[in-house]
């Protein structure tokens, strides 16, 4: 198959590379349909995380082609969206809400999702099944649900956004974006959005903000 490396910083080639295969009873294999690339790549492409011969990607969408003999929720030709961090959701941490630090996480990144297919560890924990194949036109939207749309999520519920709350979000990257939709739909009252960029401005007041703050 094809995939993306990073061999050093601003040095990414298109490669082939080995097939993935199952390995443990809990894997699946998915053929990815849309990746992406995320913020935290572009750290080791400057060079300012340390970088050699590296897989890349851990934000996708795809079509599930293989399960292991435990995996019980997902079914080959299901449509999933996965997690940057791969766990079981089943352990203490997990149902605490804190799937990224799950007892048996697995990350996703060296294992790079930026390829043709993927190895998808914890398959049952890790990967949600859409109602059917979506639509062509929102398949790039559900990328956002794979990283930072559960990050802005988890940070507007450790908040404690909820009815008759105010809430400020600090930034305006995806993840504060994101936090901005998680609050709205928890029911915020108010929703202060901390941005300088117009652009970016637009999209808060868009998800939920109801006032903006330019100021540092």
């Amino acid at each position: 198959m094809r995939g993306v490396i990073m061999h050093a910083p601003r040095d990414v080639r298109v490669e082939d590379r080995p097939d993935p295969v199952i390995e443990e009873p809990t894997d699946a294999i998915i053929r990815t349909v849309a990746t992406c690339i995320c913020g935290s790549d572009l750290w080791p492409y400057r060079g300012e995380d340390r970088v050699h011969d590296q897989p890349m990607g851990h934000e996708y969408v795809g079509v599930v082609e293989q399960v292991g003999e435990d995996v019980t929720h997902i079914k080959v030709g299901d449509f999933v969206v996965g997690s940057f961090f791969a766990s079981d959701n089943t352990c203490p941490i997990c149902v605490a809400g804190y799937q990224s630090r799950c007892v048996h996480a697995v990350p996703m990144g060296p294992l790079g999702t930026q390829a043709e297919r993927v190895r998808i560890p914890l398959a049952d924990g890790t990967l949600v099944a859409t109602p059917g194949y979506p639509d062509e036109e929102i398949i790039p939207s559900l990328l956002a649900a794979s990283d930072v749309l559960g990050t802005g999520w988890f940070a507007a519920v450790a908040a404690e956004a909820g009815p008759g709350k105010t809430v400020v979000v600090v930034g305006d990257g995806a993840v504060g974006l994101l936090g901005i939709l998680a609050a709205k739909h928890l029911g915020a009252a108010r929703i202060i959005a901390m941005s300088r960029h117009a652009d970016r401005q637009a999209l808060a007041r868009r998800f939920g903000a109801t006032d903006i703050v330019e100021e540092r």
